[in-house]
């Protein structure tokens, strides 16, 4: 096995391969398919297709990856009843996640948060045929962790096919697997921290097939006048949700699936572990107390 990490989406990308022949192009299939993702679905670059998604004021037409992507969001909200919605990009904003967080977090605390509530994600109109979106005035989409993961999921799907061999590809904790499973899957250690390398200390999975993901609240949060606020936003209210977990880990079918899993989780609070027990959805989460409560099959530590 091979491995290799860098920083990409403003976050920690991960590569692991069966073969370590087949890295180089691996390698190079996953950089040309991150940077795709970004230039199409960041909501901080200025050049991206989303942001000029989001300042239009008409239907417009969009790039088959931006239209998969709304498509993910939107099934994700679906799915989820709304627990996990990317009309929250203006709340995000104006709360003060406007920059990568690199930029964010290291703000002295003088910002003032205001919060809103947009018409929710069945307001966006999507044209098959034509291809293009319609967005209500004034919504701002943030496709941040559903495009994150789809990203996970469409590179290992596409490195295993080219390469013919296992792979891994993890970003910022969510991880997809793609190939002929390893004899005995791909160990990975469950972490707060996006930049935690995958053999890092703490428990560890499994995964043979699929994806997991980790959501938390701990990690990234950013100071203001009204105290620290973090990245997950219940779209019931438009704030930042209740902080019951510290971090939430779900095992899927796919690594869209864990993250909106993962996610819903966060914004649920207590009730999440019947939500997931429902699914049959294999999750471990952790309360800010440090207890760790696991359903459907998650194994001990």
């Amino acid at each position: 096995m091979r491995s290799g990490s860098w920083p990409a989406l403003g976050t920690t990308a991960v590569l692991a391969v069966a073969d370590d022949a087949a890295f180089p192009a691996a390698h190079r299939l996953l950089v040309t398919e991150l940077d795709v993702v970004d230039r199409t679905c960041s909501r901080f670059r200025q050049d991206s297709e989303l942001v000029a998604l989001n300042d239009a004021s008409c239907a417009t037409s969009v790039s088959p990856l931006l239209f998969d992507a709304l498509q993910t969001a939107l099934h994700a909200a679906h799915m989820t009843d709304g627990l996990v919605d990317p009309t929250v990009g203006r709340t995000l904003r104006l709360a003060g996640y406007d920059r990568t967080f690199s930029v964010v977090r290291d703000r002295e605390g003088t910002l003032r948060p205001a919060f809103v509530r947009d018409p929710d994600w069945r307001t966006i109109e999507l044209d098959d045929r034509q291809r293009t979106v319609r967005l209500p005035t004034g919504m701002e989409l943030d496709l941040g962790s559903s495009a994150k993961a789809l990203a996970a999921d469409r590179a290992a799907s596409a490195i295993a096919a080219a390469t013919g061999t296992g792979v891994l590809v993890s970003l910022g904790g969510d991880v997809a697997v793609g190939g002929t499973a390893r004899e005995r899957g791909w160990p990975i250690a469950i972490a707060e921290d996006h930049a935690a390398p995958l053999d890092c200390a703490g428990p560890v999975v499994t995964v043979s097939s699929g994806g997991l993901a980790t959501s938390g609240t701990t990690v990234r949060r950013w100071s203001t006048t009204e105290g620290e606020l973090h990245h997950i936003v219940d779209p019931r209210t438009g704030r930042p949700a209740s902080t019951f977990w510290r971090t939430v880990s779900v095992a899927a079918s796919s690594c869209v699936d864990a993250n909106t899993a993962s996610t819903a989780a966060v914004v649920l609070g207590e009730s999440a572990l019947g939500w997931l027990g429902d699914r049959r959805l294999p999750a471990r989460l952790v309360r800010f107390d440090g207890e760790v409560c696991r359903v459907a099959g998650w194994p001990e530590e």
